[in-house]
C-alpha cells in the first residue's frame, strides 16, 4: 500500500479538470466532471477500479468497497452538511492529512488538509471513508 501520494505524482491533466456537475458518470474527465467522476478517474489512474457509484450508493456498497477508520492513500472520503450520504461530496485521501477533490466552489481540483472540510459549509460533517477492495470487480463501469 502507498504511504502517500505527492502532488507531483498526479498527472497534469487531472489538475486542469473543470467542475461540471452534470458530467456523471464521466470516463474522460478532461471535459469536466463532478466530484465523484473525478475521484473515480483518479483512482483508476493509480490502479483501483470502482463502479460509478453515486455518493449514497458508494456509502452503502459492501461488494467493491469497505468502510475504514484508519485512512490510507486512495481511500474515498465523504463529506456533507449532515451525516446523510445522499448528495455527499467525495474526495480522495492522499496521505499526510491531505485530500484532493473537485468542488464547484473551487472550479478545478484542489488539495485541502482534512481539517479544512470541517470549516467549510456543506462539508462540515465527515461521513467516513471507503476503501476499494483489492478484488473488486466493478459491475457497472
Amino acid at each position: 500500500m502507498l504511504e502517500t501520494i505527492a502532488d507531483a505524482d498526479i498527472p497534469s491533466a487531472f489538475w486542469a479538470v473543470p467542475y461540471r456537475g452534470e458530467c456523471f458518470p464521466a470516463r474522460d474527465v478532461a471535459a469536466g466532471a463532478n466530484c465523484q467522476a473525478f475521484a473515480y478517474a483518479l483512482l483508476r489512474h493509480f490502479g483501483p477500479t470502482i463502479s460509478d457509484f453515486r455518493s449514497s450508493d458508494l456509502w452503502d456498497d459492501t461488494a467493491e468497497t469497505e468502510r475504514v477508520a484508519d485512512l490510507a492513500p486512495l481511500d474515498l472520503l465523504l463529506f456533507n452538511r449532515t451525516a446523510d450520504a445522499y448528495g455527499a461530496h467525495v474526495g480522495v485521501y492522499l496521505g499526510e492529512g491531505r485530500v484532493i477533490h473537485l468542488a464547484k466552489r473551487v472550479g478545478t481540483p484542489a488539495i485541502w488538509p482534512l481539517e479544512r472540510f470541517a470549516r467549510e459549509p456543506g462539508y462540515e460533517v465527515f461521513i467516513g471513508a471507503k476503501r476499494v477492495r483489492s478484488c473488486a470487480a466493478p459491475g457497472s463501469s
